[in-house]
């Protein structure tokens, strides 16, 4: 049975091999019969230059279906046809391509050849010259191409070109062609799920791009290609933000933004896209991580520690040779911006900045109040600082609003003093949440800088001797500990209300319990809104470390790679792109 097997095998394998020399002999052939002029049966007069090329009609007529039509119609029988509207070097060019499947294309002939190909409907010769023209673009120019898409209205050409688009989407962007498409070109671009971007926001900085360059003809259109976004890739902030503010897009950033915050409402939104693209993620548009201010144990000096995401290890950047005990730190572009603090047991004025990249120290104007255990935020550019501690350890009402232009300014007080609170802004607003002034404060405050002014919000549920905070999801998290069990607060702006999500009885407690730290006794704690998924960080009294990440949808929190032993002092989610090679 395998003899006779194997002999079928090898007799078809025989067989395929003498069909391949027999169409290899035929070709060759009718080649020979062409190039020696043998047998010819039509011959055509070309000009430009004039010239006479003879053929055979079988072979032109199998090669094309113009030249099928044009042999069974009236001139069939003519054994000298005219040709008045392509070149003679162009047609004889082609018509040997007929023959061979081959034909010599340069940067100066191939638009030519191309426009005659579409005439002669020789597909192949089409799609030949579009592969030349795409791999040559740097020659043939962005600029060509567009015009021989508008001038043959081909469909193979449009769709050569589409795919060019969606391979090389941010050149495209870029160009000043890409201002001029037409809103189904884009809308078609924006759809695709290959769309080659490194992140959603790519996408959306072309649609902004094409939006402004006519923004009272296209604001119309806004809606329909901000549709096409990947809207759940980006964060909530993100789509208050940005989304929310363009015309006409406001319902599409409330969905987005609640199938993001709220994932059992998921199957009741109607959302065109949920998925990322092909090869994109979400977040890894200028792919962020967490950057750690941290005091190793038995260590006099803080440092930076980076967190390495693939191998879910801590690493340290950098010694941060100039930091002030109980400053506070804020990210402000590529800068961390270290504000007040403890100098030589008082209160400090100082603001100092220190570039990540370049891992050097600046001095900048210094605030009008000494300060230290406040709070610093920054909104729509500009840095608040508020409350804390100033001199003879008293809790300040005063804030402080710094600009380049104008330095340190003062704007409307606190109505209730504090230190040791948390601070955040979303949008629009800053938030001042817990603290103390003597007693620890369930108290929270909301800053409008339109009115300049302080009112005050929902208390939280429960007091907390410390605190971290975090905007994450278009809500506001308070990381904390109440009766020495750590525990989660989430509150919503929109109706002015918290929402207890980790309960005092351990159901949903973060999974390690650390020391309860009596009142006005300063700790490492952080937390920070990464990836769509919020992360606590942590040092107890004795410099234990945890790491842990709410996972929203599974309402439960997951460990992490803890910390080398220290203390923490500050956490900031920052580009991987701001830190520099070892």
């Amino acid at each position: 049975m395998a003899t006779s097997t194997t002999q079928e095998t090898t007799s078809q394998r025989n067989l395929n091999e003498l069909k391949l020399h027999f169409m290899e002999k035929l070709m060759k052939k009718i080649f020979c019969f062409y190039d020696e002029q043998s047998l010819i049966d039509v011959t055509f007069k070309v000009s430009n230059p004039e010239a006479f090329i003879p053929a055979h009609r079988l072979i032109l007529s199998a090669a094309s279906p113009y030249f099928e039509n044009l042999f069974n119609g009236d001139q069939g029988n003519a054994l000298l046809i005219e040709i008045n509207d392509i070149d003679s070097d162009i047609f004889e060019r082609l018509v040997a391509f007929c023959y061979t499947g081959k034909a010599l294309f340069t940067v100066d002939n191939v638009a030519a050849m191309l426009k005659a190909a579409i005439v002669l409907q020789l597909e192949d010769a089409t799609t030949i010259c579009m592969d030349f023209i795409m791999s040559h673009i740097d020659e043939c120019t962005l600029q060509g191409v567009y015009a021989l898409e508008r001038e043959t209205q081909c469909e193979l050409v449009k769709r050569k070109i589409h795919e060019y688009e969606i391979q090389n989407f941010l050149e495209i962007s870029q160009s000043d062609e890409f201002l001029n498409f037409d809103v189904e070109k884009l809308q078609c671009l924006i759809e695709s799920h290959n769309l080659n971007v490194a992140c959603e926001k790519d996408a959306y900085d072309a649609i902004t791009r094409w939006f402004t360059h006519d923004v009272f003809a296209r604001q119309q259109h806004l809606p329909r290609l901000v549709a096409c976004l990947r809207l759940t890739q980006f964060d909530v902030d993100f789509l208050l933000t940005h989304i929310q503010s363009l015309p006409g897009c406001e319902l599409l950033a409330l969905q987005a933004s609640t199938w993001i915050s709220n994932p059992s409402a998921r199957t009741k939104i109607n959302m065109r896209f949920t998925e990322p693209r092909v090869g994109i993620g979400a977040g890894n548009c200028d792919e962020k991580t967490l950057l750690l201010v941290y005091e190793e144990h038995n260590s006099s000096k803080a440092c930076a520690l980076q967190y390495n995401k693939a191998e879910d290890t801590w690493q340290k950047y950098a010694t941060l040779y100039n930091y002030n005990i109980n400053s506070s730190a804020i990210l402000k572009d590529d800068n961390l911006l270290f504000i007040g603090g403890d100098s030589y047991k008082s209160p400090s004025k100082s603001f100092l900045s220190w570039n990540i990249p370049n891992k050097t120290w600046r001095k900048l104007s210094k605030m009008n109040h000494r300060r230290q255990d406040h709070s610093v935020v920054e909104l729509e550019g500009k840095i608040y600082a508020i409350g804390g501690r100033g001199e003879n350890d008293t809790p300040l009402q005063s804030v402080e609003r710094y600009t380049a232009s104008n330095g340190w300014e003062f704007v409307a007080p606190l109505i209730t003093a504090r230190c040791e609170a948390g601070a955040v802004s979303l949008n629009g607003k800053v938030y001042i949440i817990g603290g103390s002034n003597g007693k620890t404060l369930k108290s929270v405050e909301c800053y409008n800088p339109d009115s300049n002014s302080w009112t005050y919000c929902a208390v939280m549920r429960e007091e907390y001797p410390s605190l971290s905070v975090a905007a994450h999801n278009g809500h506001i998290y308070v990381v904390g500990y109440f009766n020495g069990m750590p525990a989660v607060e989430r509150y919503d702006p929109n109706r002015d209300k918290w929402t207890q999500i980790c309960s005092l009885d351990g159901k949903l407690n973060l999974t390690t319990k650390r020391p309860y730290v009596l009142s006005g006794s300063w700790y490492g704690f952080a937390c920070a809104s990464l990836d769509n998924e919020l992360w606590a960080i942590g040092s107890s009294m004795n410099n234990e470390t945890t790491v842990e990440v709410y996972n929203e949808a599974n309402d439960q929190w997951v460990q992490k790679r803890p910390l080398p032993k220290g203390f923490i002092y500050s956490c900031f989610v920052i580009p991987v792109t701001f830190l520099t090679s070892k």
